[in-house]
């Protein structure tokens, strides 16, 4: 692969570092990491939802959108993803985020140690676009999953997995996303649709 094997500290730092002014748009962190690929792309937005950034209100459905929107788009084969202005001018405090961000790097310097390109075959060609596509359907999940404590972090966290394991082309990683993702989705069922 020409795109560059992205960590999750990796894309922590990188958005830390580049981000700008007083407030970080979800469109400036986009649009720095596009030229690496889906996966960094995907991974920022979750990450957002995940760590304690995602407990204020809105941002979850706000990172849910982007990640469909993302998701959808390498599920249809585009190279670089197009979102509109309203979503790109979402923003929040740059202080918060560089705290956040502080605070869980000793954490996810370890948990990278972990990845490594192997089942490769998982993040190519048709299984990179249903996994796409799971990761476009656990991102609208989060939007109604918002409104239950904590529900949000599952398909977060699959979608971070996932995106990982596509930047790192690692895919025992992404057969475990696939997986926590298929519980998110029962965790949806078992919330709104029965």
């Amino acid at each position: 692969m020409s795109e560059k094997r992205m960590g999750i500290t990796d894309v922590l730092e990188s958005v830390k570092e580049n981000a700008s002014g007083e407030n970080v748009e979800l469109g400036e962190v986009v649009e720095h990491l596009e030229n690496r690929g889906f996966g960094p792309i995907l991974l920022a937005p979750a990450l957002v939802a995940l760590l304690p950034t995602g407990a204020i209100p809105g941002i979850p459905s706000a990172c849910g959108i982007l990640i469909f929107l993302i998701a959808i788009q390498m599920a249809w084969g585009k190279k670089h993803p197009w979102l509109p202005k309203k979503l790109k001018s979402i923003g929040f405090s740059q202080d918060k985020l560089g705290k956040v961000i502080d605070e869980v790097s000793p954490y996810t310097k370890k948990v990278d140690r972990w990845f490594k390109p192997r089942v490769s075959i998982l993040s190519e060609g048709i299984v990179k676009r249903t996994i796409a596509v799971l990761c476009a359907l656990a991102g609208l999940g989060m939007i109604p999953l918002e409104l239950v404590p904590f529900a949000v972090m599952l398909p977060a966290f699959a979608i971070v997995l996932a995106a990982v394991g596509l930047s790192t082309e690692d895919g025992v990683v992404i057969s475990i996303a696939s997986i926590i993702m298929v519980g998110s989705f029962y965790l949806l069922w078992v919330n709104y649709l029965q």
